[in-house]
């Protein structure tokens, strides 16, 4: 029998949280039926009391109601509406009981506000927007969230990052159920990676460090100054006005990071600038961010980011001089134009 997905909807819902996820079955089943086989899924819309449902895109969907019986795959959506559905006691409810009937209960993006309302977030590693992760970290802090993710599965609960990364969560689902080569067909039917590279903080910004009210804001302002400068710790513990030990202390204590580590990753946030906004080859960057050589800042770039440098400056630059078309086979070829000159 072809597994039941549902889709929980709500009003000012993500149009693209519940259409992504839904296209991937969508296709699952097309690619089936070409092949002489019955639809693997059954994906349905549904919403509270059924009915049409505005989304935040001005697109109404017409949604079934919320079901009695038992769900494959139970996927909530995100959206500016997520935060009032999260304190719609009824519904958050309905989640918490249903869910327990279900194989697998995931969100999309925002969604995991509304998850984690029910309690099936608890005690789990998570993922949402990048710019909602600390928020659902203060607002449930039983939860482990992890903001670089593009999805997480842990055991029956998934959850994924903004938007877009519905399809990548829906992708892994296809794979889990049916294989790698249904997963991989639908990837190109839809011309998406199958497995995506990097995590979502290469669309983010990876510096968090700059909190408001933070004491060691100054001090960062004055490192992204003098990057290529003695960045030890004598010397930031003598401009943040401190001792050497107290330094240490108390900005790990304020920001969550080594100073080494906080140091890294203002020079990536300060190459990313200069990698989408400018044509500056990438080993100048590299020693105008204080990284020394091309390969250490690679390594770096890795370490925070999840791709190096050419490939963010692929993706992201508007004066790098590259084009990257994805071809029917799934690959990504990239189309090398004549750089500005770095002057």
């Amino acid at each position: 029998m072809s597994k039941t997905i549902h889709v929980l909807a709500f009003a000012n819902v993500q149009l693209l949280d519940v259409t992504g996820p839904l296209q991937v079955f969508a296709s699952a089943n097309d690619i089936a039926r070409q092949q002489g086989l019955p639809p693997p899924y059954a994906p349905t819309v549904i919403a509270s009391g059924g009915g049409a449902v505005m989304s935040s895109a001005g697109l109404a969907l017409l949604a079934e109601p919320l079901p009695d019986k038992g769900t494959d795959t139970l996927i909530i959506a995100g959206g500016w509406g997520v935060y009032a559905a999260a304190q719609d006691a009824p519904l958050v409810a309905w989640v918490r009981e249903h869910a327990r009937g279900c194989r697998r209960v995931s969100s999309v993006c925002t969604g995991a506000f509304l998850l984690a309302a029910s309690g099936w977030l608890d005690g789990r590693r998570v993922v949402t927007h990048w710019t909602r992760c600390e928020q659902l970290a203060q607002q449930h802090p039983r939860l482990q969230v992890e903001p670089n993710p593009i999805f997480i599965n842990d055991g029956p609960v998934w959850t994924s990052a903004g938007v877009t990364a519905g399809i990548d969560l829906a992708l892994a689902m296809v794979e889990q159920d049916l294989g790698r080569n249904m997963a991989l067909e639908v990837a190109r039917q839809l011309v998406v990676f199958l497995k995506r590279p990097g995590g979502q903080s290469q669309f983010s910004v990876t510096l968090s460090l700059q909190q408001e009210g933070n004491r060691f804001d100054d001090l960062h302002a004055w490192i992204s100054e003098n990057l290529t400068q003695d960045l030890g710790i004598p010397t930031l513990a003598l401009q943040a006005g401190m001792s050497e030990r107290s330094f240490v202390r108390h900005y790990r204590a304020d920001t969550g990071q080594t100073p080494a580590r906080a140091i890294e990753l203002i020079r990536v946030e300060t190459a990313r600038r200069l990698l989408s906004d400018t044509g500056v080859p990438i080993k100048r960057v590299a020693v105008q961010c204080g990284f020394g050589s091309e390969e250490t800042l690679r390594r770096s770039f890795l370490r925070a980011i999840g791709v190096t440098p050419q490939a963010y400056r692929e993706r992201f630059s508007v004066s790098a001089g590259a084009d990257s078309v994805m071809f029917s086979d799934n690959v990504v070829r990239t189309i090398r134009l004549p750089l500005p000159s770095p002057d």
